[in-house]
């Protein structure tokens, strides 16, 4: 059963019991991502993520790693262009301890300064293991190609130089401004007492107020652009992105979207998949995704093949996006793609932790809550004559992006541009 409420501070609280399960997790989704961030704040989302587990004014970092573990629990966090998220999922009969222990980390965590310091070499050498996969790097190129000087270009990780000279109170002042009750989400899943759960939230979270006053956040709809990015990079493939028009989260036509991204490389018998490579073997990782944002989004190809077949790949890539924007997709391919679209949604919300992403990713995108069943409606009811009309929408000439890395060649680089 769901329900939502507003506690007296402002924050929302959204919850799904589901009592034929064990297990309940537990997310506090702030709205604030490395979109929201400054050019000099570059980075502060996510190293704030890190600097909650590393000590309170009653726990060490040790501590907080003992005490999730002794519950058998995880304990976990993530960083997103829009959102910072904390969540805890634990044996139902847990769900006290592991509340306490969240709204400790929430509320009172040090950002002691020697712990940023600490935390400054573990981010750093993060973001060089980045460098180092060249699958993420492409990607990460691809991203500030596609995106411009939009804030959502951004790497979520930031850069060496914001890292290496933040302080202690730039940190606490991103927090006190972007933290506030209003942009945040509670999103409880799973076998738990409303009535009870209702109360303690109310007592730890609901009387959370920000340390400084905050202006209005500000962001706007980004331009998706076309052209070529290359880097050469001594490496056994190259890797490539091409990058497509797509739609933001919560569009009305998300599944006819999701539909066309299947059937171009979203799964194993995808056209991507079976004409690169199982018909011709020139890619042992090809696949294509979706990026929807609270405003924008995008489509993304990635391959990695020989240096000596790139165009090859690249002119198969084209010749498929051509086809399916001039010609839609076959009746087929439709009934097919809704079907295992229909069965992932299900077996993937059989947990406490993929309820409450979608509860709260639900709220903060549209305000409303989704049931399973308008959701696998809306799947029904995609047509093919509208996956059509999306492919021409989105992948209209003259807005592919290419971003490729590796051993690439003078003559590679000049036939991409």
């Amino acid at each position: 059963m769901y329900r939502k409420r507003i506690l007296d501070n402002g924050i929302r609280l959204v919850t799904e019991q589901i009592p034929t399960l064990k297990s309940v997790t537990v997310g506090m989704w702030v709205n604030a991502g490395s979109r929201d961030e400054s050019p000099a704040q570059a980075g502060y989302s996510h190293f704030i993520e890190h600097m909650f587990f590393k000590g309170t004014a009653t726990r060490s970092a040790t501590d907080i790693s003992r005490e999730i573990d002794a519950l058998g629990g995880e304990m976990n966090a993530f960083t997103t262009r829009e959102t910072t998220t904390f969540y805890v999922k634990v044996l139902d009969q847990h769900l006290p301890k592991a509340l306490n222990l969240l709204s400790d980390l929430f509320h009172r965590s040090r950002f002691g300064p020697k712990e940023i310091e600490k935390e400054k070499q573990v981010v750093l050498e993060e973001i060089r293991m980045v460098q180092d996969d060249p699958e993420d790097l492409v990607q990460e190129l691809h991203t500030g190609l596609v995106m411009g000087r939009h804030p959502l270009s951004r790497p979520i990780l930031g850069q060496e130089a914001t890292i290496a000279k933040l302080r202690r109170d730039d940190l606490l002042d991103y927090v006190g401004t972007h933290y506030r009750p209003q942009e945040m989400v509670l999103a409880v899943a799973g076998n738990f007492d409303q009535r009870g759960l209702e109360q303690t939230m109310a007592r730890t979270f609901g009387r959370h107020r920000p340390s400084v006053s905050a202006a209005p956040r500000r962001r706007w709809p980004p331009d998706i652009c076309g052209g070529v990015v290359t880097k050469r990079k001594s490496l056994e493939q190259v890797h490539l992105c091409v990058g497509l028009k797509g739609i933001p989260a919560g569009h009305k036509d998300r599944y006819a979207a999701y539909v066309l991204n299947s059937v171009l490389g979203g799964s194993v018998s995808s056209r991507l998949f079976q004409e690169i490579r199982e018909k011709r073997g020139l890619a042992y990782s090809i696949y294509s995704f979706l990026s929807g944002y609270s405003d924008g989004g995008t489509m993304t190809v990635y391959a990695g093949t020989r240096a000596r077949e790139v165009e090859r790949v690249l002119d198969l890539i084209r010749r498929e996006v051509r086809n399916m924007a001039a010609h839609g997709i076959e009746r087929a391919e439709l009934k097919r793609t809704k079907d295992q679209m229909k069965g992932s949604l299900m077996l993937s919300l059989e947990s406490s932790h993929s309820r409450m992403n979608k509860l709260a990713k639900d709220e903060l995108i549209t305000g409303a809550h989704t049931s399973l069943e308008e959701m696998l409606s809306d799947i029904d009811a995609v047509t093919g004559q509208r996956v059509a009309q999306v492919a021409q929408e989105l992948f209209a000439p003259g807005t592919m992006a290419i971003t490729a890395l590796g051993p690439l060649s003078s003559r590679q680089i000049a036939a991409l541009q």
